[in-house]
């Protein structure tokens, strides 16, 4: 069977966050004086396998420290007490304490503890783990009622109503008809339910396609096809190459020999970087797969603890225009209060007067238009149709549809950088020897100086077979520069395809089949088949550098590595010693021995800053640096030394016993290492280019033009994000930029950020344990001079870190956040931030299906943001103001009424007038206006500074609610004191006379709100005055159907109407001569 594991099978990402990585391994034996079959006595091992500790290798254990960051809470000031804290909000505290205390008495949470978990044997567990599937639904069968209900009364609109519709059931205080009430509210209440199901049934159907996933699961009896929700703690998986890491596992046993493996945690911490993992020895020792069974393992995991595989966020989202509404709601509630206090003051307080006042507040009530709530929630879902409709950004998914205008107000933009900004792809730009570059337009002259010297060498060794170098005949027969640049190419290029840690890969033949690994004579080792495997993305660039210009990287092990020349020639060098990069060192080396010469050479490459004092003196090596990383290149210095046989046994021996060393082995170590980086030969300069994603450089600027703040947020170490800032132009090329120097304690960080300060106008780079030191003793410094930054680039960030970032701009700016990444790493962040954004790219869907948005390319969050989410915010704005000024103009027609009718609780409408008003006769027209815009989504485009003006929040604030509240109760008093004046005989005359002025009055008012007319709108209009005069003929018990069909009716609701609109088409037009908007200097 392990011939279907294939070589380095994984693409690797987490799932199961509730099954934490096991901190240390032991294994079982089958009880005492129990024997095991000779089989498993391994040659080098004792006969009992239960006494051999199950550990995984230093590769296996490796973790990287920067995602355990965790930060400290954010400083709460001290609250006040007393009756102005009760009233400013305890009582909201106090309610929430003793909710929280009744769950936490009611459903204790389950105590975290370590747990044993058999190989092969998930029945032998002995507590009850969660399934492995994953969930984002909000409700169940039997929550989904009872949570829909709540998250809509919790709103004070919606809650004020059912107060109203169920005081109806009293006789008392009943003032109409119940289905007055309870229609309309029924109606917003069944078209919210239906929104909740669509949205929580496409939840469904995600979270299924994911659960769904098949894998291998190998049993005693063979392999079988488990669903991915079906693996359990315990199982033995198989995974294929290529095929995420469903849960989170042990590495036991893979078809390489040497038990190595490359997999990918980009789920993890958004690195698509290849890392080397080595198989736990013993179970990759064993002859076949199925004896894994029999050993009776057992792996020992210490209890769950807080780390990368944590996710923080909310499934429940509520915009800002939300909540804004919500308050002009509260203001709408406290106006109808006064008012039927002062009806019932002007009335005397005769009789039961706090009767009369609930009636007043019943009369009074379409003060608080119920309609709103559909009227958005409706709105909002025909914007995220509009977006997932838009050809322009093809593959854009909305999947929370409750805050597409949070899409217009956004101020701080957080991004990740790999598979968002950039490609992860590096291509290999530029060549650097000091006295000549090479570019990319004259890679073929590389090609030729490695081509002779080479073909030379194989003529030559085949003449002695004794030497490796260039023939000093050849040197000679050259011309001097030619000789000096052909051996300085030859050093470089060679220096280059052996300083790595890159290993090449080959598939095994098709058509394979039985239960036997393959071995490597079922490899195709031609060139097509190879691929090439490391732990950066820089040394895979390198290497296919190397083999395009003819040297080649044919096979690689733990001990000794193949080049192939461009005539065919196999050089073989053995690995004497490799010293990986680390972020400390910022460099690497290695150690080779060339097997034909056996000379031994020491080979280091890293970081400018780094190696800058180990190489020889020189003048070129600074001033180029600074050009390619200008140009955003990501730069990397090459050198060597020539060791003597003697000089590398002195450092081996000293090298060994560093290593063996109890107390302080790292500084020995690290001392030992140093006293061979003295003096080198500098060969070159490579350039790297990480390739940015279409039309990043263009999105960015027009953001930054939109009044958008950019943070750059990434688990990259400092050097690359720099260079990515630089080339993707978050930095533009006038702005200096501020690198925060590490700090680790209160004085360093008090010193750097007073630095900080002087600088103006600078962008600045600060890494994440330095950002951590800082926000513990000085977060608000820090947030207050992070925010006046024109750019922000946080470096080596946790996923914790990401979204503690996104909740102190919250607190500390108060503006509308966005975060936009496509990895699982990402997933906090987006969650955390008012407004998420997720793309589908290399790393999987984690990102975009946790997101509200969903995209393919970082290009579209320009139309996204510009022309939908500028659109969206001012339709709702609109809207909800249209709909309110709906409510209030019949109230104040309300309110006249009752005061010339000696302040009577009379209704002046009722039944079918009241739900025909807002509904049949006005909904079109007012729900039209989502489809208004001010400007075409080009020149939105073209002028992202239009953006900026709504982050002000003026489209929708207590000045404009004021204006409408005048117009309202203009409107309102000449349309009920214009019936009144001009009836003459019967009461019923006023009704029809009023209520028809009103209906053609809102129509108007539809007409002048909208600042560009489509085809839907006329319609709309022309087919609700078509229903409202249909209906008259059926209006009898409101309407005197003779008196309606006359001039005089005709000729006193013109003029009523003319008389309520004309004026505001007047002032309309004279604001747009005296005072024009923005948008109109564009569309003029």
């Amino acid at each position: 069977m392990a011939d279907q594991i294939p070589l380095y099978p994984v693409r690797s990402a987490a799932a199961a966050a509730n099954r934490k990585r096991a901190a240390y391994y032991s294994a079982a034996g089958l009880g005492p004086g129990a024997e095991r079959p000779s089989r498993y006595q391994l040659e080098d091992e004792s006969a009992h396998l239960d006494e051999m500790p199950l550990m995984m290798s230093e590769e296996g254990f490796e973790n990287d420290e920067s995602d355990y960051h965790t930060l400290p809470r954010a400083r709460v000031t001290q609250r006040k007490r007393g009756l102005e804290w009760f009233v400013c909000g305890g009582w909201k505290f106090l309610c929430t304490s003793c909710c929280d205390w009744l769950v936490n008495i009611c459903q204790r949470k389950r105590e975290l503890k370590a747990r044993t978990v058999w190989l092969g044997y998930p029945e032998k567990c002995e507590e009850k783990h969660p399934r492995n599937s994953i969930k984002n639904q909000k409700y169940n069968v039997f929550t989904f009622i009872p949570g829909v209900l709540y998250e809509q009364f919790k709103f004070f609109l919606n809650l004020y109503f059912l107060v109203v519709s169920c005081s109806q059931f009293v006789p008392a205080l009943k003032i109409g008809y119940l289905y007055t009430y309870w229609a309309p509210l029924g109606f917003v209440l069944a078209v919210t339910i239906m929104r909740e199901a669509i949205d929580e049934f496409r939840r469904f159907q995600r979270d299924k396609e994911v659960n769904s996933q098949l894998y291998s699961k190998l049993t005693v009896r063979g392999k079988v096809q488990v669903k991915s929700s079906d693996i359990q703690v315990g199982d033995l998986i198989i995974v294929e190459k290529n095929q995420r890491i469903p849960s989170d596992m042990v590495f036991l046993r893979t078809s390489e020999k040497a038990g190595s493996c490359f997999i990918r945690t980009d789920q993890l911490d958004g690195e698509t970087d290849w890392k080397l993992k080595v198989a736990v020895s013993c179970t990759q020792r064993l002859p076949a797969l199925g004896d894994l069974f029999s050993i009776s393992a057992y792996v020992y995991a210490q209890k769950p603890q807080l780390d990368i595989h944590s996710f923080e966020g909310t499934f429940t989202r509520v915009g800002l225009l939300d909540l804004e509404l919500n308050q002009l709601t509260k203001a709408l509630f406290v106006a109808l209060v006064a008012l039927s206090v002062v009806m019932v003051t002007l009335q005397g307080f005769v009789g039961p007067w706090y009767r009369n006042l609930f009636r007043f507040l019943l009369l009074f009530s379409y003060i608080i238009p119920i309609s709103l709530r559909v009227n958005l929630d409706m709105g909002k879902a025909a914007y995220g149709w509009m977006i997932m409709k838009d050809e322009s950004i093809p593959g854009t998914v909305v999947r929370t549809s409750t805050i597409p205008e949070e899409l217009g107000r956004l101020v701080y933009l957080l991004t990740d950088k790999t598979g968002t900004l950039t490609q992860n792809e590096m291509v290999f730009k530029r060549l650097h020897l000091g006295t000549v570059s090479y570019g990319a337009d004259t890679m073929d002259e590389i090609q030729n100086h490695l081509r002779n010297p080479y073909s030379q060498m194989q003529s030559q060794a085949s003449g002695n077979n004794t030497s490796s170098t260039l023939p000093r005949k050849a040197q000679s027969s050259a011309p001097k520069v030619r000789k000096s640049v052909s051996s300085r190419v030859h050093e470089a290029v060679k220096a280059i395809a052996l300083c790595h840690n890159v290993t090449p890969v080959y598939e095994p033949r098709a058509g394979m089949t039985g239960e036997a690994e393959y071995t490597e004579a079922d490899q195709d080792f031609s060139d097509g088949n190879r691929t090439y495997q490391a732990a950066s993305p820089d040394e895979v660039a390198l290497v296919q550098w190397t083999e395009s210009v003819g040297l080649t990287l044919v096979s690689r092990d733990l001990a000794s590595m193949q080049l192939r020349t461009p005539s065919g020639q196999i050089l073989t060098y053995s690995i004497l010693q490799m010293f990986p990069f680390t972020s400390e060192s910022k460099r690497m080396g290695v150690i080779v021995r060339d097997e034909s010469t056996t000379e031994i050479m020491f080979y280091m490459k890293g970081a400018d800053v780094a190696m800058s004092s180990i190489v020889q003196y020189n003048d070129w090596l600074e001033e180029e640096c600074g050009n390619m990383a200008r140009e955003g290149l990501r730069t990397l210095v090459v050198a060597k030394r020539a060791l003597t046989e003697e000089q590398y046994q002195d450092f081996e021996s000293r090298y060994s016993q560093a290593k063996l060393s109890i107390h302080d082995r790292a500084l020995k170590v690290a001392a030992v290492v140093e006293s061979l980086e003295r003096e080198m030969e500098l060969l070159c300069l490579t350039g790297v280019e990480d390739q940015l994603q279409a039309d990043v450089r263009p999105t960015l600027e027009m953001l930054r033009n939109a009044g958008i703040k950019i943070w750059m947020l990434t688990g990259d170490k400092l050097e690359t994000a720099t260079c990515i800032a630089k080339s993707s132009h978050l930095v533009s090329r006038t702005q200096d930029i501020h690198i925060f120097r590490p700090v680790t304690n209160r004085g360093e960080a008090h010193l750097e950020l007073n630095a900080f300060r002087r600088k103006h106008d600078c962008a600045l780079v600060i890494s994440g344990d330095s950002l951590e030191v800082c926000l513990k003793y000085y977060e608000h410094e820090l947030v207050e001079l992070a925010c006046q930054c024109p750019a922000v680039v946080c470096c080596r960030c946790s996923p914790t870190q990401k979204a503690h970032i996104v909740k102190l701009l919250q607190q500390h700016a108060g503006r509308r956040t966005c975060a936009i990444g496509d990895g699982g790493n990402d997933v906090s962040m987006i969650q955390a931030a008012d407004c998420g954004i997720g793309i589908e790219g290399k790393e999987g869907r984690q990102a975009s299906l946790a997101a509200d948005f969903s995209i393919t390319q970082f290009k579209h969050i320009g139309r996204l943001l510009m022309v939908h989410g500028r659109s969206s915010y001012k339709r709702s704005a609109a809207l909800g103001q249209f709909v309110m000024h709906r409510g209030l103009i019949i109230s104040t027609m309300q309110a006249v009424f009752s005061s010339v009718f000696y302040f009577a609780s009379v209704p002046l409408y009722q039944g079918f007038l009241m739900v025909g008003y807002a509904t049949l006769y006005t909904m079109f027209p007012v729900f039209s206006l989502v489809l208004d815009q001010d400007v075409k989504p080009e020149m939105a485009m073209l002028y992202p500074e239009l953006y900026k003006d709504l982050t002000k929040g003026r489209s929708l604030s207590f000045k404009t609610f004021l204006v409408w509240v005048l117009i309202s109760i203009y409107q309102g008093g000449i349309l009920m004191y214009g019936a009144l004046l001009l009836f003459e005989s019967e009461f019923v005359h006023v009704v029809a006379i009023s209520f028809t002025a009103l209906i053609l009055t809102e129509l108007l008012m539809v007409a002048l709100t909208v600042r560009t007319w489509h085809w839907l709108m006329a319609v709309a209009e022309v087919l609700s005055l078509g229903c409202y005069v249909a209906s008259l003929a059926f209006l009898n018990e409101y309407f005197d159907v003779a008196f309606i069909t006359t001039v005089t009716f005709v000729w006193k609701v013109s003029a009523i109407t003319v008389v309520s609109c004309l004026p505001l088409y007047v002032l309309k037009y004279l604001k747009r001569k005296l005072s024009p908007p923005s948008y109109s200097k564009l569309t003029s």
